[in-house]
């Protein structure tokens, strides 16, 4: 998942995004977060059903969930928990519970998908491409509100402000630990999907969330 950045191009903490002007009100909060999430929660359905997978601690959620059957969300929720705690002591209160709310949201949205959509083919070139597309969007939501989708973003931002760690390479080795295991648990053709979905998803970001643009609206 994205990481927040400032008008300098650095990844962000939320009190560093309150300074550059982005407030919103709670109403638009939750209705970002909502929206968000609900993208983001069909991605990872559309992606289940094709056997792909994303990178972060999503990704690692997939393979547990196709190593074991375990329920995609549950899993997921799970493995954010540890999280929190450094997301409280190094990004604030604000950032931690929006980040809860979403990452429950999307848990809960994950679970419940598949009981009310369907899909009865769905090839997986066309989930890669609409999925990054709607992965994008959803991160951005996220993003622009201060809210992020858990444990590979917050562990990264630590170690950057702990460690100096750069967070874009923490996040690179994350996303390339869960792409070697990948190699052993799903098909290649559908790692080098995913491996698309992450481009689209990432060229989406690139042109769409442009650092300062919403300062001061």
């Amino acid at each position: 998942m994205p990481i927040p950045t400032t008008p300098g191009g650095q990844p962000a903490t939320a009190p560093a995004l309150l300074q550059n002007g982005l407030r919103h009100g709670r109403y638009e909060d939750f209705q970002a977060l909502f929206t968000g999430t609900l993208f983001v929660s069909i991605t990872l359905m559309l992606f289940a059903q094709a056997g792909l997978l994303t990178g972060s601690t999503a990704g690692i959620a997939f393979l547990i969930h196709y190593w074991s059957g375990l329920p995609l969300g549950g899993v997921f929720f799970a493995l954010n928990l540890p999280f929190y705690w450094f997301a409280w002591k190094r990004m604030g209160a604000e950032f931690t519970i929006k980040t809860f709310i979403s990452v429950g949201f999307l848990s809960l949205l994950t679970d419940l998908g598949p009981k009310v959509i369907h899909v009865d083919y769905l090839n997986p070139l066309f989930a890669a491409v609409l999925g990054g597309l709607l992965l994008g969007t959803g991160c951005l939501f996220l993003a622009r509100h201060r809210a992020s989708l858990g444990g590979a973003t917050i562990l990264s931002l630590y170690l950057q402000e702990r460690y100096g760690i750069p967070a874009g390479k923490v996040q690179l080795i994350i996303d390339c630990t869960v792409v070697a295991f990948a190699l052993l648990i799903v098909p290649i053709d559908r790692v080098l999907y995913s491996i698309l979905a992450a481009v689209v998803m990432g060229v989406f970001l690139w042109m769409s969330h442009k650092p300062g643009r919403y300062v001061g609206r």
